[in-house]
């Protein structure tokens, strides 16, 4: 097998059988459980790398039900464990459901040692790899800012820009579409700054109805309305010394557009039915998905405000537009449901993975996570097929990993591109692409692109 020993767990109830498997796997760490609820609680005291399972399990020895159940519930408790199951002679069908439930591979009794040994060594393997995996995508997701799964170059580039802007105190306005993390953004960026030890105060300027937002960021005195009982203070109050955080900024309207002017100006504010000015040392952090210019010109937004609240822009990316991120987005959400969620899911099927690539994602990250803990709960195997997504007809393509073929599928691309923006011309395509008209010529016959 392998110089470092590797957890083996038998579970059969034959003892002459249990005999004969332990000395098949002398040189392992080897357990055995003769029913559903030993495997178990030798599971919870050291979780296997390496599941055998007869199937014909008490009570039902003679059935495959037990069997079944414990699969499931092994698959449930440690869904990384590989299971070996174990069936009687031509019993296919079983064979078959199995494999749909989450077991990695199945043998026929009676069972050849050896090439069950192997099985077992490559499941093991296997096993260690997605480990090793794990454990390196987790370290790199978790690289670039904590609480932020990211891998494409588009978001890092987002992340290198927080990171510069955090030890500031200017107004910074973060835009981007509904869903693609804004708020996180913000979450990171006061992890990272000076005023980390003090609050992080968010108000949805979209979600709280006018007459209650002014009073909500401003506070009131005690008898300043109906129903003000005692004195209140505002969000923007409570915020002193940490970070106001304002979303969806663009749904202010304009009366408490001016009255926030007025704060960001001064630095001081007034509650509602006060006369006392009240400084208050805040970083304002906004968040939008509207396009603030475009309502600068129809009269909607105040350009006076924009500039205040715009020293510094973070525009975070569609998903649609992050290479990468779909994929490594959607394995984080299905680890995190299926550990929540007590399901035996392990990951994607490669079809389902080709329709998480290629879809557009119009509602972004919020999208993906609905539809992947979604995808988790209706799942019937350990894998999520493109049908678990619930995402329609989705057109997919193969793309090529091997870099030969990246490359010259990038190289076509290129001088299709350099001709047409140079009229066909080929000298001035030649020089677009910095090479010499011979060797141009000589890409033209390579790609069969005609001349």
């Amino acid at each position: 097998m392998s110089e470092r020993a590797v957890t083996l767990l038998v579970v059969e109830d034959d003892p002459g059988l249990q005999s004969q498997l332990r000395w098949s796997f002398e040189g392992l760490e080897v357990a055995v459980a003769a029913d559903r609820e030993s495997a178990l609680a030798q599971l919870q005291r050291a979780p296997a790398a390496v599941v055998t399972l007869d199937l014909g399990l008490p009570p039902d020895p003679g059935g495959v039900s037990e069997g079944f159940a414990t699969l499931q519930a092994i698959l449930a408790a440690q869904p990384d464990t590989k299971v070996i199951v174990v069936t009687g002679h031509n019993d296919r069908s079983n064979a078959v459901r199995a494999i749909g439930l989450g077991a990695y591979d199945f043998f026929e009794k009676p069972v050849d040692p050896k090439l069950l040994s192997l099985a077992v060594e490559r499941a093991a393997r296997l096993f260690a790899l997605e480990e090793e995996n794990r454990r390196l995508s987790q370290r790199h997701a978790d690289s670039p800012l904590e609480g932020l799964i990211a891998s494409s170059p588009e978001m890092l580039k987002v992340c290198r820009t927080i990171e510069k802007l955090a030890p500031t105190d200017v107004s910074t306005l973060v835009i981007g579409e509904s869903g693609t993390g804004k708020e996180v953004l913000v979450r990171a960026l006061h992890r990272l700054s000076e005023r980390r030890g003090r609050r992080l105060v968010a108000i949805n300027c979209a979600a709280i109805p006018e007459t209650l937002l002014e009073s909500e960021l401003f506070g009131f005195e005690k008898g300043a309305f109906t129903g003000a009982v005692k004195m209140t203070p505002g969000k923007i109050e409570v915020a002193s010394g940490g970070i106001l955080f304002l979303d969806e900024v663009g749904d202010l309207s304009p009366a408490l557009q001016a009255k926030l002017l007025r704060f960001l100006q001064e630095k001081v504010i007034e509650r509602i039915g006060g006369r006392q000015e009240i400084a208050v040392d805040v970083r304002v952090v906004c968040a939008t998905h509207r396009d603030l210019a475009e309502m600068i010109s129809r009269g909607e937004f105040r350009e006076d405000l924009y500039y205040r609240l715009n020293e510094a822009t973070i525009r975070v990316p569609a998903l649609r537009d992050r290479q990468g991120d779909a994929i490594v987005l959607a394995r984080a959400f299905l680890q995190r449901y299926a550990a929540e969620l007590k399901r035996p899911v392990r990951g994607f099927s490669e079809p389902a993975i080709a329709v998480v690539e290629q879809y557009r994602w119009p509602g972004n990250v919020r999208e993906l996570e609905n539809r992947v803990k979604r995808a988790v709960i209706m799942a019937d195997g350990a894998l999520v097929t493109p049908e678990d997504l619930e995402l329609g007809d989705v057109k997919t393509s193969a793309e090529a990993f091997d870099l030969r073929e990246v490359r010259e599928a990038a190289e076509t691309r290129a001088i299709l591109r350099a001709l047409s923006y140079a009229d066909q011309n080929v000298s001035r395509a030649a020089e677009l692409l910095g090479v010499t008209r011979p060797t141009l010529y000589s890409l033209f016959r390579k790609y069969d692109i005609p001349m």
